[in-house]
């Protein structure tokens, strides 16, 4: 069995410097969001910026949350070396909570149609369809369950993070039990409300269009970007002296695996079912969100998630050896989390052109005047997504680094910690 070195489980100087180093980003990247946001395009640039990044951050804590749960629920014991990693991303929803209030005092002061139409009251009554949804897509009940959603993931996030914590001071197995009993009935929480958070915050920005697969979509999403995230951190942190004899090649292995199967093959299969259950659907309803992405601009973006997040990362993962070598898993974790954001970008930024969809002969006709620049699918571009994503990920940088700060960066009172420390990939 490999021996754990204690001198490099603690982050020691780099974590002030990481809480730092976040904080400005998260400072300089929100502020300059604003000014750039709120500029000739209006603050509709900004909102869409903000809520873009905010999604990509959200989702990643998200799949961190997942992924401590899902071990506690099959006891896992080769992954509890690197769960106290995971439980660093968890924990941001104590708090991540903060970044979406804004949201919810633009949606509650009637503002909310700046992001979404539904929010236009006379709009939900002029429309047949919307009309139907008003019980469900209005302000005040919008705003209730985001809030209900937040604080679930808050007091899961505090519930697993903090026992697991508590268990490395006292070493009292009782911990370890509390989470394996209550982790059932929190992915079950999970599941709902991350669904219904996509529906809620992400398709509802195109209020006529449903999709069942929706939140499952977004669930894989959400997986690629924290698998990719775990990688990396635990790259940096090795490439830093730290977590020697904790973290092997096995467990890279295992990440990578991981990442192949959910955020390659999985996120493939539930994207490539929608689209087709819904092409060969040829409903004009659901048709519609995909008309957008389909033309312009959007159209290259769709086929660069079809080779880049499916194809080119399939071909490079399929083997295990790029899975054992740290340095090319990591390039390519780097790779598969600028896809995770490509996506979101293509889920939040496309607009579809009702008006012109209406006016139009033909197909053609219309994707002519989506060339021509006459008829808009939301292709905006600008410094301002990037800014807003910078500070996003200062946050997420701040936030992790100060919940890995005062605690060690492997669970060490973890009954399971030896099976961690010996495993071995067959």
């Amino acid at each position: 069995m490999m021996s754990l070195d204690t001198n490099t489980i603690r982050l020691g100087k780099i974590a002030p410097s990481g809480v730092v180093i976040g904080l400005l980003l998260a400072a300089g990247g929100i502020g300059a969001t604003i000014v750039l946001g709120s500029g000739e395009s209006g603050w509709n640039n900004f909102w869409m910026s903000y809520l873009f990044a905010y999604m990509v951050v959200t989702g990643i804590c998200l799949g961190g949350l997942f992924f401590v749960m899902l071990q506690h629920i099959t006891r896992a014991g080769w992954s509890v070396s690197i769960r106290r990693l995971s439980e660093g991303f968890a924990g941001n929803l104590r708090w991540l909570w903060i970044g979406f209030v804004p949201i919810l005092i633009l949606v509650w002061s009637g503002n909310g149609e700046v992001l979404y139409p539904w929010a236009n009251t006379e709009l939900m009554h002029q429309d047949v369809v919307l009309a139907k949804k008003a019980g469900y897509l209005n302000a005040e009940f919008w705003c209730i369950r985001a809030i209900c959603f937040l604080a679930i993931w808050a007091i899961l996030a505090q519930f697993f993070v903090s026992q697991s914590i508590k268990q490395d001071r006292d070493g009292d197995a009782r911990h370890t039990k509390w989470m394996q009993t209550i982790a059932p009935a929190g992915i079950l929480l999970y599941g709902l409300t991350q669904t219904f958070a996509a529906v809620d915050w992400i398709m509802t920005l195109q209020p006529l269009w449903f999709s069942t697969m929706f939140g499952v979509y977004w669930f894989a999403v959400s997986l690629t970007g924290f698998f990719s995230c775990l990688i990396l951190f635990s790259f940096f942190l090795q490439s830093s002296g730290r977590l020697k004899g904790a973290v092997t090649i096995e467990h890279y292995q295992d990440m990578g695996k991981l990442l192949f199967a959910f955020g390659v093959v999985f996120w493939a299969y539930i994207g490539y079912s929608q689209f087709m259950l819904i092409w060969y659907a040829n409903i004009p309803i659901e048709t519609t969100w995909f008309l957008p992405r389909q033309m312009g601009p959007w159209f290259w973006v769709s086929m660069l998630l079809i080779v880049g997040h499916f194809a080119l990362p399939f071909l490079l993962l399929i083997s295990r050896w790029p899975k054992r070598m740290k340095p090319v898993l990591s390039a390519i974790a780097v790779w598969m989390l600028l896809m995770m954001i490509v996506d979101v970008y293509w889920l939040i930024m496309p607009t579809v052109p009702l008006q012109a969809a209406h006016d139009a002969e033909s197909l053609m006709q219309l994707m002519d005047e989506v060339q021509e620049g006459t008829a808009s699918v939301g292709w905006n571009l600008n410094v301002a997504n990037f800014t807003a994503l910078l500070g996003m990920i200062g946050v997420l940088m701040a936030g992790t680094f100060a919940t890995l700060w005062r605690c060690t960066l492997v669970p060490t009172a973890d009954p399971r910690l030896s099976e961690a420390l010996a495993f071995e990939n067959m």
